[in-house]
């Protein structure tokens, strides 16, 4: 049985997310539901909380991967908590959890993940304009060896068409009922 496609969304905690990178992510989030993907992502505020809220605003699933030994801080728009206790080393479950990774801003955290995505080959798309670590490294590699390029993109729609795009050879997995394709199942 096919499981389902799963994409992690990385970037700014609350603490360097300009409204300009949330409003995107917000918007990313629900993108991502309508195309019947799951959602990963840290758990936390900024970035990964907008990208949860949009999912949540159109029936999506979102799972957080939270750094603490508790699920009690998550934010309040994801499905299922993984407590990791392993503080950002959890960086590592984000993204190893997404068949592809998507970048809204971000910092040296979110430079953490890139690498931790790139060094496993997994497809990455950075949407420009959102700031950080999105704009710096939008179609380019990593480094010498470039083992995957960095698509850049232009809006969170161009981003979820992409990632439909680079993982449709993959028939082990299949985006996610849509809720009406649910109901009437």
């Amino acid at each position: 049985m096919p499981r389902n496609l799963q994409v992690s969304v990385i970037g700014y905690d609350d603490e360097l997310c300009t409204e300009a990178a949330y409003d995107t992510a917000q918007e990313l989030g629900k993108e991502i539901a309508k195309a019947g993907l799951v959602l990963v992502t840290g758990g936390r505020q900024g970035i990964m909380r907008a990208v949860s809220q949009g999912a949540k605003e159109m029936g999506g699933m979102t799972i957080g991967v939270v750094p603490w030994e508790s699920t009690e801080k998550a934010n309040e728009y994801c499905d299922a908590v993984i407590a990791t206790g392993v503080g950002q080393m959890r960086n590592f479950f984000v993204v190893y959890s997404g068949d592809a990774v998507i970048v809204v801003g971000g910092g040296a955290g979110t430079m953490i993940e890139v690498v931790a995505a790139y060094l496993k080959s997994k497809p990455i798309i950075s949407i420009r304009g959102t700031g950080g670590v999105a704009d710096r490294l939008a179609d380019q590699y990593v480094d010498e060896r470039q083992l995957v390029k960095i698509i850049g993109v232009s809006d969170p729609s161009e981003a979820v068409k992409k990632v439909l795009q680079l993982l449709h050879h993959h028939t082990n997995m299949r985006p996610r009922l849509s809720l009406g394709e649910r109901n009437s199942a």
